[in-house]
């Protein structure tokens, strides 16, 4: 708000004395330009830009630590969306404990906003309703996406905001304001929905050789197709999937019911409803989650990768013939179906006892067979 009126929300609450979050930064902007820019508003502690701890780029958002919260709401009021580098910017009270935030409450959606509407416009539309903790236009290289967020320090003020708000029009666009939700929330009704009235059905494991009119004979026992698509790479090849579409829910569901496990040129079929976006997204993350909670509760070392072993060798023996070299914190045989895959990991705890080890074992018969044995990469705890 660089005219200097005053927010129009009531009574502030102090999140961290008198830090505030700058977002939407220029990615020139530096901890000496945001000193600069803040510092006619009160005395400062310090400013901070918050960059990739790998490459150090910036991420386009930042800390400004007052000395006074009055200084710091001062600035909040009147300085919210002011440019810096020739950006408008972002202000907010910083919030370390992210409870409220991952809780959701008080977030709003609104969608189906006309691209002239910023974040300035937002706020100034929304801020009636209640204390903003955030609002955000989502935006890509060409301007505005057309929804945005807006999360209130309370759920009065966001249902107040869904109350007056939804269906409103804003420069002859009719919006939806609605509560948050989250992704998963939303695929798992994206989900429900869909099972009862889903036309378009996902294939996969085919052979090569299928292409469209084989599948469209396959699949046009069931009911009438709209459209029947053999997915192919660039050179034309079949990516071994594809997406056959019915005139009716009750055609693709018999479809699904009928054909799925079926055996087709020796290869066994998988048939189901086509997820929509949202729910790929959904289960993308999950897996993410699944897989960075699995690596996160590995012990920490230097691992060495073993292949070729024999299928007697399990986690125990493998253990046994190595803990010679050092401190094990983990041996582990993969397995299949209960039977060893014939590879496996060590982790020592020094990368000198890991070297030792491929020294020594690597090339030495242990059961039936001589054993491959690699360096891995040390992992860190950050």
């Amino acid at each position: 708000m660089g005219s200097g009126e005053p927010n129009p929300a009531g009574k502030k609450k102090k999140y961290l004395k008198a830090a505030l979050y700058v977002g939407d930064l220029d990615p020139d902007v530096t901890e000496d330009m945001l000193y600069k820019k803040f510092r006619p508003a009160g005395p400062l502690r310090f400013t901070r830009i918050c960059r990739d701890p790998v490459t150090r780029s910036p991420l386009g958002y930042g800390y400004v630590n007052f000395r006074f919260p009055a200084d710091a709401e001062w600035a909040l009021n009147t300085m919210n969306f002011d440019l810096i580098n020739g950006k408008p910017f972002r202000l907010m009270w910083s919030q370390p404990d992210d409870r409220l935030r991952k809780s959701g409450v008080g977030n709003i959606f609104i969608k189906n906003l006309d691209k002239s509407i910023d974040n300035r416009a937002l706020f100034y539309l929304f801020s009636a309703f209640g204390n903003i903790l955030s609002c955000k236009v989502v935006c890509d290289d060409n301007g505005s996406k057309g929804y945005a967020y807006v999360h209130f320090d309370s759920l009065a003020a966001a249902n107040r905001a869904i109350w007056h708000m939804n269906g409103v029009r804003l420069n002859n666009r009719q919006v939806y304001v609605g509560r948050f939700k989250f992704p998963e929330e939303r695929a798992a009704e994206v989900r429900t929905r869909d099972r009862a009235i889903f036309t378009n059905v996902f294939v996969k494991n085919f052979g090569d050789d299928m292409d469209d009119e084989k599948l469209k004979e396959l699949f046009s026992e069931y009911g009438t197709t709209e459209s029947v698509k053999v997915i192919r790479d660039a050179s034309g090849k079949s990516k071994g999937f594809g997406f056959v579409r019915y005139e009716t829910h009750e055609a693709a569901q018999k479809a699904v019911l009928d054909l799925h496990g079926k055996s087709v040129d020796g290869k066994v079929l998988y048939v189901g409803r086509a997820q929509k976006k949202i729910e790929r997204l959904a289960e993308l993350r999950r897996r993410f989650e699944r897989l960075r909670l699995k690596e996160k509760s590995r012990p920490p070392g230097v691992p060495i990768y073993i292949k070729n072993l024999d299928e007697t060798i399990d986690d125990d023996k493998l253990k046994e013939e190595f803990s010679s070299f050092g401190s094990i914190s983990r041996a582990k045989v993969m397995m299949e179906v209960g039977q060893g895959k014939g590879f496996g990991v060590v982790c020592f705890s020094s990368f000198e006892e890991a070297t030792k080890a491929v020294d020594e074992m690597n090339g030495r018969i242990v059961g039936s067979k001589p054993l491959h044995v690699t360096l891995g990469q040390a992992r860190r705890r950050w």
